[in-house]
């Protein structure tokens, strides 16, 4: 079993300004999508070309920190925003749903596909490769925090917490919605896929990876299981999202348009 070191938040002062490693991960992910973006905007029959990869990414960091902040306090801290809606906007404290963060990118992505005249599966499809790897630089951040530790545990693996043995959630996460999601996901688009399926895949293997690591991640402390002992808020939006997907690449691959181009 490993110590948990008990890292500082702030990575580095500048003068009065706090940098803090929460914040440098969130740049790190941006930074990969933008690098990850110009090489499949250079792709022939890209819907975007390498000059509006810029744009894009602006378009989606605006619908991920607005979309996950504004997520998180209503699914997980709508007491605090009661308390005082300031609360709403000290995101350097941590606190950003990723489900929240879902719904921004697609409302930002849904903007963005107007204003090129694509289609907003044409660039879900483009953008979802691109995601994963900011995913799990988040969770990096939420380990460095000392934030959404799993349950007790005794495996060896694990990390001794205000002297208890805990599961590394943070870092199942970081493995599974960043890193296997990223392969998994560069991989099956680096051919020519239907409409949809990329975005699909997406969402069945956030749904899959999440789910899992919710049966070793302790739910937030004021909320508690839902239900059973075992079903956690991050669970019951995630399935929504594990259906979705599904239903994309049925439509993808057997739907009425699949069906229609195989004749």
């Amino acid at each position: 079993m490993f110590l948990y070191p008990e890292f500082d938040p702030v990575a580095v002062h500048i003068g009065p300004l706090a940098v803090r490693w929460y914040g440098i991960t969130y740049l790190v992910g941006f930074a990969a999508a933008w690098y990850l973006g110009k090489r499949r905007a250079a792709r022939p029959g890209a819907p975007v070309a390498p000059l509006q990869v810029d744009d894009l990414i602006f378009y989606a960091a605006l619908g991920i920190i607005l979309g996950g902040r504004i997520g998180y306090m209503l699914f997980y801290g709508f007491d605090q925003i009661v308390a005082n809606p300031l609360n709403l906007f000290r995101i350097w404290e941590g606190g950003m749903s990723f489900h929240g963060g879902l719904l921004g990118v697609l409302v930002a992505m849904a903007l963005y596909a107007r204003k090129l005249g694509k289609g907003f599966f044409e660039v879900t499809d483009f953008v979802a490769p691109l995601v994963p790897i900011g995913l799990g630089a988040g969770r990096i951040g939420n380990f460095i925090n000392g934030e959404l530790w799993g349950a007790p545990t005794t495996v060896p693996w694990a990390f001794i917490v205000d002297g208890e043995a805990r599961h590394p959630s943070q870092l199942y996460e970081a493995g599974l919605e960043g890193l296997a999601l990223f392969l998994i996901l560069w991989f099956y688009s680096a051919k020519p896929r239907p409409t949809m399926a990329v975005s699909g895949v997406f969402l069945v293997g956030y749904g899959v990876f999440r789910s899992a690591v919710e049966f070793v991640r302790l739910p937030d402390a004021h909320l508690g299981y839902l239900a059973y002992g075992w079903v956690t808020m991050g669970q019951v939006l995630t399935l929504p999202l594990l259906l979705f997907g599904c239903f994309l690449l049925w439509r993808a691959y057997r739907g009425p348009a699949a069906a229609a181009a195989a004749r």
